[in-house]
């Protein structure tokens, strides 16, 4: 029977951990379930191997999966500061008019 150290038992499925997150963040699932699924097979695989090669070639494909569904992936609206700022504005104005009132 093998045991493992602490050390170990943490590193086990980060590899996982960390896609399922980006895929998460990128919204991409709904877009590709089917490449989503098989990026976390594949990380999964990353974290069980034992053979370093059986690693390297799991992580090849992670890889390149992990290419495709950024490449998927809706872009993201996010602000830049002239929208911050349009922002700020508007949450004045609302305020002064609701004092006005």
């Amino acid at each position: 029977m093998t045991s493992l150290t602490v050390t170990e038992v943490v590193i086990m499925g980060a590899v996982t951990d960390a896609v399922n997150a980006e895929i998460n963040q990128l919204g991409v699932e709904p877009v590709s379930p089917g490449l989503a699924e098989l990026a976390t097979s594949l990380a999964q695989s990353v974290d069980e191997a034992d053979a370093p090669t059986a690693r390297a070639v799991a992580a090849r494909e992670l890889r390149a999966v992990m290419a495709d569904l950024r490449r998927l992936a809706p872009i993201a609206a996010k602000g830049d500061a002239v929208d911050d700022i349009a922002e700020q504005r508007a949450k004045r104005r609302a305020a002064a008019r609701a004092a006005g009132d």
